[in-house]
């Protein structure tokens, strides 16, 4: 008997990786010394002396932190930057609808008053199109609530020629009154996932992912952190990852508190859809001024997936975890070159829209690397796994082949 590992499920963990971001805090931001921050560093990631030491000669640090479901992956980053604040928080706020012909297919974000004019440059494949013809209620290769996936059913004309335009205006307007309803109701109008038997709540799976502890986690609920809001957006992105595409729609959240040796900066993303292989998402980044110390790029990542469950789910975990860790190393030492490279030619690009972009400003340019090289990531994974996708087991030499969905 051949039994065939759903290798798809592998890219689901790093795909929720997609977004980059950070949110507020009191008790770390507000450290007093190197020595207090690498404390509670050392508390709540694991970080140890060895680990600092390496910091400081200009090394980047990546661990895994701890799970609280065994669909999870979560992990920390740490690098110095020589840059400033606002330059960090300028290359963010940039990134967060930039194109590129490698990995974001198309980019937006909502306005304040949502209309499916925002999402005027998205588009639907023809196979997705033919999914949701198919989907029903508990089985669905597509990621919907149970009233979306009724409407595809009650309000699509699958007979007429235009079906597959029938079916992409009603799609666009079902995720309009989402974000509509979001922006009105918060976490309360979150979408419940019925693609599957058994639903998925993220209020749910939101709630679950910002009460793990954390360093930048625990930063999210001090109530006293005094960082004021700069800028707040819903963005979209519809991501290749060679399988097929995924739409993501995140709650972006840039947070400033000035402080006397430095201001501190922070960028809260939330996951409030993705139509393939991820449940949850939450993402954060801070740029932390610590006295005596140069500032630094903290990255914590906690996502869900139900692709790290069921067959070979020790193997796709080691694999997928392995290759996360470095994709991390990679995009920060990216990032850090960059932003360096950035905040030192200020001057010189006073106009950038003016000056052509080479391939590596295009690919790298601000906080987009932590896709890109993720992605790869993802790939190179799903590389490794094929060596796997077939695993002889004898059994009347029948040949059986079983399929997991997305």
């Amino acid at each position: 008997m051949l039994t065939r590992v759903n290798s798809l499920q592998v890219v689901c963990v790093v795909s929720a990786l997609v977004c980059l971001a950070a949110t507020a805090g009191h008790t770390a931001l507000a450290q007093s010394s190197a020595n207090e921050f690498q404390r509670i560093l050392n508390e709540k990631a694991a970080f140890e002396a060895a680990d600092f030491a390496a910091l400081e000669q200009g090394q980047t640090i990546v661990k895994l932190t701890p799970i609280t479901d065994k669909r999870e992956l979560a992990m920390c980053g740490l690098v110095s930057l020589r840059t400033t604040a606002d330059q960090f928080l300028r290359s963010y706020i940039d990134g967060m609808t930039r194109q590129n012909n490698q990995t974001v297919l198309e980019a937006g974000r909502f306005g304040t008053a949502p209309a499916v004019a925002d999402l005027q440059q998205l588009t639907i494949d023809a196979a997705e199109i033919e999914d949701l013809k198919q989907c029903v209620a508990g089985d669905c290769q597509i990621k919907l609530s149970a009233q979306m996936i009724e409407r595809f059913r009650r309000d699509v004309n699958w007979q007429a020629a235009d079906y597959q335009a029938q079916a992409t205006q009603l799609l666009k307007t079902m995720l309009v009154e989402y974000v509509r309803d979001y922006q009105a109701r918060g976490p309360a109008a979150l979408i419940e996932y019925n693609d599957k038997r058994n639903g998925v709540r993220l209020a749910d799976e939101q709630q679950a992912l910002g009460s793990a502890s954390g360093y930048l986690n625990d930063l999210l609920r001090d109530a006293r952190s005094g960082m004021q809001v700069v800028e707040e957006a819903i963005v979209w992105s519809k991501i290749k990852f060679g399988l097929k595409p995924v739409l993501i729609i995140n709650h972006v959240k840039a947070y400033k508190h000035e402080r006397e040796h430095g201001p501190q900066v922070l960028v809260a993303s939330n996951q409030i859809y993705a139509n393939h292989y991820f449940t949850s998402s939450l993402a954060l980044t801070a740029f932390v001024n610590v006295p005596g110390s140069a500032p630094y790029l903290v990255y914590e990542n906690r996502s869900r997936t139900d692709g790290l469950v069921g067959p070979f789910s020790k193997l796709k975990r080691g694999i997928i975890e392995k290759k996360s860790l470095e994709g991390l190393r990679s995009i920060l030492e990216q990032s850090k070159l960059r932003l360096e490279g950035a905040g030192s030619n200020a001057a010189e690009t006073a106009a950038p829209s003016q000056q052509p972009r080479s391939w590596g400003q295009r690919l790298f340019g601000g906080i987009r690397p932590l896709l890109w090289v993720l992605v790869v990531s993802a790939l190179l994974a799903l590389l490794l796994l094929r060596k796997f996708d077939y695993v002889r087991v004898p059994f009347n030499k029948t040949r059986i082949d079983t399929r997991g969905k997305l």
